[in-house]
Protein backbone atom coordinates (compact mmCIF):
# COMPACT_ATOMS: atom_id res chain seq x y z
CA UNK A 1 0.00 0.00 0.00
CA UNK A 2 0.86 3.91 -0.08
CA UNK A 3 3.77 5.03 1.98
CA UNK A 4 6.12 7.73 2.69
CA UNK A 5 9.77 7.84 1.20
CA UNK A 6 11.02 8.02 4.46
CA UNK A 7 9.25 5.02 5.84
CA UNK A 8 10.34 3.40 2.67
CA UNK A 9 14.01 3.94 3.10
CA UNK A 10 14.14 3.46 6.58
CA UNK A 11 12.62 -0.23 6.40
CA UNK A 12 14.99 -0.73 3.50
CA UNK A 13 12.04 -1.68 0.93
CA UNK A 14 13.17 -3.09 -2.52
CA UNK A 15 10.50 -2.27 -4.57
CA UNK A 16 10.08 1.80 -3.66
CA UNK A 17 14.22 1.76 -4.51
CA UNK A 18 13.36 -0.04 -8.09
CA UNK A 19 10.68 1.89 -8.84
CA UNK A 20 13.01 5.05 -8.37
CA UNK A 21 15.93 3.66 -9.85
CA UNK A 22 14.03 2.73 -12.94
CA UNK A 23 12.51 6.48 -13.51
CA UNK A 24 16.32 8.11 -12.92
CA UNK A 25 18.06 5.06 -15.57
CA UNK A 26 20.68 2.51 -13.93
CA UNK A 27 23.36 3.61 -16.23
CA UNK A 28 23.04 7.51 -15.13
CA UNK A 29 22.75 6.66 -11.52
CA UNK A 30 26.11 4.51 -11.60
CA UNK A 31 27.59 7.46 -13.23
CA UNK A 32 26.73 9.93 -10.54
CA UNK A 33 28.00 7.20 -8.13
CA UNK A 34 31.42 7.30 -9.79
CA UNK A 35 32.03 11.02 -9.12
CA UNK A 36 32.74 10.20 -5.68
CA UNK A 37 35.68 8.36 -6.64
CA UNK A 38 33.96 4.63 -5.85
CA UNK A 39 35.56 1.27 -7.34
CA UNK A 40 31.76 0.06 -8.83
CA UNK A 41 32.35 -3.46 -10.41
CA UNK A 42 29.47 -5.34 -12.14
CA UNK A 43 29.53 -9.14 -13.17
CA UNK A 44 31.51 -9.68 -15.93
CA UNK A 45 30.60 -7.25 -18.83
CA UNK A 46 27.10 -6.86 -18.20
CA UNK A 47 25.47 -3.13 -18.40
CA UNK A 48 23.59 -1.56 -15.40
CA UNK A 49 20.78 -2.66 -14.77
CA UNK A 50 17.86 -2.27 -11.98
CA UNK A 51 19.27 -5.09 -10.16
CA UNK A 52 22.02 -2.40 -8.25
CA UNK A 53 18.80 -1.18 -6.59
CA UNK A 54 19.21 -4.54 -4.73
CA UNK A 55 22.65 -4.91 -4.77
CA UNK A 56 23.65 -6.13 -7.92
CA UNK A 57 26.98 -4.69 -8.00
CA UNK A 58 30.44 -4.79 -6.14
CA UNK A 59 31.82 -1.85 -4.00
CA UNK A 60 33.86 -1.91 -1.07
CA UNK A 61 33.89 -0.23 2.20
CA UNK A 62 35.78 2.40 1.48
CA UNK A 63 33.35 3.30 -1.14
CA UNK A 64 30.78 3.39 0.76
CA UNK A 65 32.31 5.56 3.23
CA UNK A 66 32.95 7.77 0.52
CA UNK A 67 29.34 7.54 -0.49
CA UNK A 68 28.21 8.16 3.06
CA UNK A 69 30.80 11.18 3.15
CA UNK A 70 29.37 12.93 0.73
CA UNK A 71 25.75 12.86 2.12
CA UNK A 72 27.85 14.22 5.38
CA UNK A 73 29.12 17.09 3.54
CA UNK A 74 25.80 18.21 2.16
CA UNK A 75 26.10 16.30 -1.06
CA UNK A 76 29.88 16.87 -1.90
CA UNK A 77 32.33 14.35 -2.31
CA UNK A 78 35.64 14.15 -0.58
CA UNK A 79 38.62 12.10 -1.84
CA UNK A 80 39.21 9.48 0.42
CA UNK A 81 42.81 8.55 2.20
CA UNK A 82 43.88 5.63 4.24
CA UNK A 83 45.45 6.38 7.86
CA UNK A 84 49.17 5.94 7.60
CA UNK A 85 49.40 6.85 3.63
CA UNK A 86 50.48 10.99 4.70
CA UNK A 87 48.15 11.73 1.99
CA UNK A 88 46.75 15.42 3.25
CA UNK A 89 42.85 15.73 3.40
CA UNK A 90 41.75 17.99 0.25
CA UNK A 91 38.92 19.46 -0.13
CA UNK A 92 38.50 19.47 -3.73
CA UNK A 93 35.52 16.81 -4.63
CA UNK A 94 32.55 16.82 -6.89
CA UNK A 95 28.83 17.78 -6.01
CA UNK A 96 27.36 14.06 -5.48
CA UNK A 97 23.70 15.86 -4.90
CA UNK A 98 21.89 18.94 -4.44
CA UNK A 99 22.34 20.41 -0.83
CA UNK A 100 18.38 19.75 -0.31
CA UNK A 101 18.19 16.28 -1.71
CA UNK A 102 21.54 15.48 0.89
CA UNK A 103 19.28 17.02 3.63
CA UNK A 104 16.16 15.17 2.86
CA UNK A 105 18.39 11.62 2.98
CA UNK A 106 20.50 12.93 5.86
CA UNK A 107 17.00 13.65 8.25
CA UNK A 108 15.78 10.35 6.96
CA UNK A 109 18.28 8.26 8.13
CA UNK A 110 18.50 10.09 11.21
CA UNK A 111 15.32 9.24 12.43
CA UNK A 112 16.28 5.36 11.93
CA UNK A 113 15.53 3.77 15.40
CA UNK A 114 19.34 2.81 17.25
CA UNK A 115 20.14 0.00 19.21
CA UNK A 116 19.90 -0.60 22.29
CA UNK A 117 21.77 1.30 25.10
CA UNK A 118 23.06 3.40 22.12
CA UNK A 119 24.32 7.23 22.84
CA UNK A 120 21.87 9.41 22.17
CA UNK A 121 21.39 12.18 19.73
CA UNK A 122 21.25 12.20 15.94
CA UNK A 123 23.58 10.16 14.38
CA UNK A 124 22.82 9.35 10.48
CA UNK A 125 23.08 5.86 9.33
CA UNK A 126 21.87 2.98 7.04
CA UNK A 127 22.58 -0.67 7.50
CA UNK A 128 22.87 -3.75 5.04
CA UNK A 129 22.91 -7.24 4.66
CA UNK A 130 24.23 -9.07 1.38
CA UNK A 131 22.74 -12.08 -0.09
CA UNK A 132 23.25 -15.31 1.83
CA UNK A 133 24.36 -14.16 4.83
CA UNK A 134 27.95 -13.27 3.77
CA UNK A 135 28.70 -9.61 4.68
CA UNK A 136 27.10 -7.45 7.33
CA UNK A 137 27.46 -3.57 7.32
CA UNK A 138 26.62 -0.22 8.82
CA UNK A 139 28.43 3.08 7.72
CA UNK A 140 27.11 6.39 10.15
CA UNK A 141 27.85 9.61 9.64
CA UNK A 142 27.58 12.61 12.78
CA UNK A 143 28.61 16.64 11.87
CA UNK A 144 32.52 15.51 12.09
CA UNK A 145 32.53 11.97 11.51
CA UNK A 146 31.78 9.30 9.09
CA UNK A 147 32.34 5.42 10.25
CA UNK A 148 31.97 2.02 8.25
CA UNK A 149 31.86 -1.08 9.91
CA UNK A 150 31.89 -4.79 7.98
CA UNK A 151 31.45 -7.61 9.80
CA UNK A 152 31.69 -11.20 8.18
CA UNK A 153 34.38 -14.49 7.34
CA UNK A 154 37.67 -13.07 5.04
CA UNK A 155 37.10 -15.89 2.75
CA UNK A 156 33.57 -14.52 1.81
CA UNK A 157 31.50 -17.67 3.34
CA UNK A 158 28.14 -17.65 4.84
CA UNK A 159 27.44 -16.55 8.87
CA UNK A 160 23.34 -18.24 9.11
CA UNK A 161 21.98 -15.09 11.12
CA UNK A 162 24.37 -12.40 9.99
CA UNK A 163 22.61 -8.75 9.92
CA UNK A 164 23.87 -5.45 9.22
CA UNK A 165 21.29 -4.51 12.13
CA UNK A 166 22.62 -7.15 14.58
CA UNK A 167 26.06 -7.18 14.00
CA UNK A 168 27.37 -3.87 12.22
CA UNK A 169 25.14 -1.44 13.72
CA UNK A 170 26.09 -2.01 17.56
CA UNK A 171 29.82 -2.37 16.86
CA UNK A 172 28.98 1.53 14.51
CA UNK A 173 28.05 3.25 17.47
CA UNK A 174 30.41 1.92 19.96
CA UNK A 175 32.72 3.26 17.98
CA UNK A 176 31.11 6.78 18.00
CA UNK A 177 31.16 6.62 21.60
CA UNK A 178 34.78 6.24 21.65
CA UNK A 179 35.55 8.96 18.82
CA UNK A 180 33.12 11.66 19.87
CA UNK A 181 32.70 11.31 23.77
CA UNK A 182 29.32 12.26 24.83
CA UNK A 183 27.86 13.62 21.54
CA UNK A 184 27.39 13.57 18.44
CA UNK A 185 28.44 16.39 16.58
CA UNK A 186 25.16 17.79 14.70
CA UNK A 187 24.53 17.70 11.41
CA UNK A 188 24.13 20.56 9.43
CA UNK A 189 20.89 22.22 9.11
CA UNK A 190 18.32 22.42 6.62
CA UNK A 191 18.97 24.63 3.38
CA UNK A 192 16.53 27.76 2.52
CA UNK A 193 14.75 25.82 -0.30
CA UNK A 194 13.74 22.49 1.87
CA UNK A 195 10.10 21.87 2.01
CA UNK A 196 8.91 20.72 5.67
CA UNK A 197 5.37 19.71 5.47
CA UNK A 198 2.47 16.55 5.60
CA UNK A 199 1.61 14.81 2.82
CA UNK A 200 -1.86 16.59 2.77
CA UNK A 201 0.16 19.65 2.28
CA UNK A 202 2.68 19.10 -0.45
CA UNK A 203 2.34 20.41 -3.44
CA UNK A 204 0.20 18.10 -6.26
CA UNK A 205 3.38 16.85 -7.86
CA UNK A 206 4.79 15.90 -4.50
CA UNK A 207 2.17 14.11 -3.16
CA UNK A 208 2.90 10.60 -4.80
CA UNK A 209 5.68 8.99 -6.79
CA UNK A 210 4.75 7.93 -10.56
CA UNK A 211 6.54 6.62 -13.14
CA UNK A 212 5.77 3.89 -16.12
CA UNK A 213 3.04 1.62 -15.71
CA UNK A 214 2.56 2.73 -12.12
CA UNK A 215 1.37 6.21 -13.79
CA UNK A 216 -0.72 5.04 -16.51
CA UNK A 217 -2.62 2.41 -13.88
CA UNK A 218 -3.43 5.54 -11.46
CA UNK A 219 -5.03 7.46 -14.53
CA UNK A 220 -6.98 4.58 -15.40
CA UNK A 221 -8.55 4.15 -12.22
CA UNK A 222 -8.77 8.14 -11.90
CA UNK A 223 -11.05 7.62 -15.04
CA UNK A 224 -12.78 4.77 -13.52
CA UNK A 225 -11.28 2.56 -15.80
CA UNK A 226 -9.49 -0.07 -13.85
CA UNK A 227 -8.28 -2.56 -16.28
CA UNK A 228 -4.64 -3.84 -16.34
CA UNK A 229 -2.66 -6.29 -17.69
CA UNK A 230 -0.53 -7.62 -14.81
CA UNK A 231 1.47 -10.46 -16.23
CA UNK A 232 3.66 -10.26 -18.43
CA UNK A 233 4.71 -6.81 -17.66
CA UNK A 234 5.25 -3.85 -19.98
CA UNK A 235 8.74 -4.52 -22.02
CA UNK A 236 9.23 -8.02 -20.48
CA UNK A 237 11.62 -9.95 -22.05
CA UNK A 238 9.80 -13.22 -21.71
CA UNK A 239 11.63 -16.66 -21.96
CA UNK A 240 8.99 -19.31 -23.93
CA UNK A 241 11.21 -22.02 -22.32
CA UNK A 242 11.54 -25.21 -24.26
CA UNK A 243 9.10 -28.05 -25.88
CA UNK A 244 9.48 -30.93 -28.15
CA UNK A 245 9.39 -30.41 -31.89
CA UNK A 246 7.25 -28.57 -33.41
CA UNK A 247 4.61 -28.30 -30.17
CA UNK A 248 4.01 -24.91 -29.64
CA UNK A 249 4.78 -23.29 -26.31
CA UNK A 250 1.76 -21.20 -24.67
CA UNK A 251 1.84 -18.04 -22.55
CA UNK A 252 -0.44 -17.26 -19.60
CA UNK A 253 -1.87 -13.45 -19.45
CA UNK A 254 -3.41 -12.00 -16.75
CA UNK A 255 -5.53 -8.79 -16.41
CA UNK A 256 -6.98 -7.04 -13.45
CA UNK A 257 -10.13 -5.31 -13.66
CA UNK A 258 -12.23 -4.53 -16.17
CA UNK A 259 -15.93 -5.34 -17.47
CA UNK A 260 -16.72 -8.84 -19.07
CA UNK A 261 -16.28 -9.87 -22.07
CA UNK A 262 -12.67 -9.30 -22.80
CA UNK A 263 -11.67 -9.14 -26.56
CA UNK A 264 -7.88 -10.06 -27.44
CA UNK A 265 -5.58 -8.74 -29.78
CA UNK A 266 -2.26 -9.75 -30.78
CA UNK A 267 0.16 -7.16 -33.10
CA UNK A 268 -3.34 -5.59 -34.00
CA UNK A 269 -5.57 -8.74 -34.94
CA UNK A 270 -7.69 -10.29 -32.88
CA UNK A 271 -7.16 -13.87 -31.11
CA UNK A 272 -9.73 -14.28 -28.37
CA UNK A 273 -13.21 -13.50 -26.64
CA UNK A 274 -13.26 -14.52 -23.09
CA UNK A 275 -16.74 -14.29 -21.36
CA UNK A 276 -15.60 -14.60 -17.67
CA UNK A 277 -12.15 -15.44 -16.78
CA UNK A 278 -9.27 -12.85 -16.65
CA UNK A 279 -6.67 -15.34 -17.94
CA UNK A 280 -5.85 -15.72 -21.48
CA UNK A 281 -3.74 -19.07 -22.77
CA UNK A 282 -2.25 -17.36 -26.04
CA UNK A 283 0.29 -19.72 -28.33
CA UNK A 284 2.84 -16.86 -30.13
CA UNK A 285 3.48 -17.33 -33.68
CA UNK A 286 7.06 -17.32 -33.02
CA UNK A 287 9.97 -15.42 -30.78
CA UNK A 288 10.42 -11.87 -31.88
CA UNK A 289 8.88 -8.54 -30.58
CA UNK A 290 4.78 -8.69 -30.09
CA UNK A 291 1.90 -6.79 -29.02
CA UNK A 292 -1.20 -7.95 -26.83
CA UNK A 293 -4.60 -5.74 -26.16
CA UNK A 294 -7.59 -6.42 -24.31
CA UNK A 295 -10.69 -4.27 -24.62
CA UNK A 296 -13.49 -4.99 -21.74
CA UNK A 297 -17.27 -4.27 -22.49
CA UNK A 298 -16.98 -0.54 -21.56
CA UNK A 299 -14.02 -0.12 -23.88
CA UNK A 300 -11.26 0.63 -21.84
CA UNK A 301 -7.83 -1.23 -22.82
CA UNK A 302 -4.73 -1.73 -21.95
CA UNK A 303 -1.49 -2.73 -24.28
CA UNK A 304 2.04 -4.48 -23.33
CA UNK A 305 4.89 -4.90 -25.75
CA UNK A 306 7.01 -8.27 -25.21
CA UNK A 307 10.45 -9.31 -26.39
CA UNK A 308 9.52 -12.98 -26.39
CA UNK A 309 12.61 -15.26 -26.66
Amino acid sequence: GPLTVRKALERSLNVPAVSMLDAVGPARFLARLAKTGMDIRLPGSKTPSLAVALGGLGVNLEGLVQLYGAMAREGKSAPFSSAGRNHPFQEKGSQLLEPRASWYISDILSGTPPPQKALRGKLAYKTGTSYGYRDAWSVGYDGRHVIGVWVGRPDGSAVPGLTGRKAAAPILFESFALVTGASYAPLPGPPDNVIRAANAELPSTLKHFRHGRHAKLLTRQRKGQQLDIIYPPDQAQVDLGLASPGEPVPLVVKIHGGTPPYNWFANGLPIANIAHRRILTWIPDGKGFSTLTVRDARGNTDTVSLQLQ
